[in-house]
């Protein structure tokens, strides 16, 4: 992503409406990680000073290793006790920034109100084939981060002097973890370019990587520890492992909103595995989440099997059937990417 490739009547769109302080809501995608709860209080901050009355609200809680990020207390988590104010936010918003996902599918129980919102809806995502919802759409697939997008729009926007430590904290959130802190391929020069200047602008950097990675419950290491001991599968002919978790195994070990988060990237850092898959049993679906490495698209496998989809080397998806029969239809499609599997050094 470069300045050059931004969709230059799009920016003009966002220009316009940034520039007419109007009432404001900022919403992410289910289970919002750094990036999504970065990027939408980063750009929640900056609406504000240029006099935006803004209202974040995320589809269900945020992990607890990122309640530190400026205006985390005012976000609006939608449950059963906070339906009525979203829906009322919702319906009395100007517009509807959707900041970290292009398919309003992955709002759950928040889509219809989103949908259903007057608001015209404005999307700034970096994942591929986006679907028609937004009036204005800022979609860069070649970002490394949400936040990396945010970041440049804030500079395409001339208002580089409104950044601040707050904004820049919850923007390096994101772009850290999204970069698998600056490990993945996405990681270009101006990845680092963008932290450089956050640094120079006086984000503490470690203090970030400390509250987001060092900052495990004891329970959460139990359960992790019980994860990689008891539930682990490597597949060998394969180069694939994956880990299958019970809805009832969560409860045992009291599984709290964030408790998953990595697992998926220890299984991949196995010796000679290539792709890890992590299936998680919840209520009426199972969740499954994606990683590889070089050129095996776990996007394209997600969207084919398992109604998902995503990046490259990192996507989701979901089924309906069992648990067991999810691993089944799982393992089954394996030999159809075999050659790619086998082709990574």
């Amino acid at each position: 992503m470069n300045d050059s490739s931004m969709d230059q009547s799009a920016l003009d769109a966002l220009r316009r409406i940034v520039d007419t302080p109007q009432r404001v809501v900022i919403t992410t995608h289910y289970n919002p990680d750094a990036d999504a709860l970065g990027s939408s209080l980063g750009w929640a901050g900056y609406l504000r000073k240029k006099g935006h009355t803004v209202t974040v609200i995320t589809p269900s809680e945020s992990p607890r290793f990122l309640c530190w990020m400026e205006g985390n207390e005012d976000v609006v988590e939608f449950g059963a006790k906070t339906a009525q104010r979203a829906a009322a936010e919702a319906a009395a918003a100007e517009v509807i920034f959707c900041l970290d996902f292009n398919a309003l599918g992955r709002l759950n129980d928040l889509e219809p109100i989103i949908r259903n919102a007057k608001a015209p809806k404005v999307m700034i995502d970096h994942h591929q084939l986006p679907e028609d919802f937004a009036t204005v759409v800022i979609s860069e697939p070649s970002a490394a981060a949400t936040a990396q997008l945010i970041y440049q729009l804030i500079l395409e926007l001339g208002d580089r002097a409104l950044l601040d430590i707050s904004i820049g904290e919850c923007l390096y959130a994101g772009l850290m973890t999204d970069t698998g802190s600056f490990r993945h391929p996405s990681t270009n020069p101006e990845v680092h370019r963008m932290a450089a200047e956050l640094i120079e602008l006086g984000v503490n950097t470690s203090r970030i990587h400390r509250l987001i990675f060092d900052n495990n419950s004891l329970g959460r290491l139990q359960f992790l520890g019980y994860v990689l001991s008891q539930k682990l599968n490597v597949l060998p002919e394969f180069r694939t492992a994956y880990v299958a978790l019970t809805s009832e195994e969560l409860r045992r070990f009291n599984s709290q909103t964030g408790d998953t988060e990595g697992v998926v990237n220890y299984v991949l850092s196995i010796e000679n595995v290539v792709m890890a898959v992590l299936l998680i049993e919840r209520e009426q679906e199972i969740k499954l989440s994606f990683r590889s490495v070089g050129d095996v698209a776990v996007n394209e496998f997600a969207r084919k099997h398992f109604s998902g989809g995503g990046h490259r080397n990192a996507a989701g998806g979901r089924s309906t059937d069992s648990l067991e029969e999810t691993i089944r239809r799982l393992i089954a499609s394996l030999p159809e990417i075999r050659e790619a599997l086998e082709k990574v050094s």
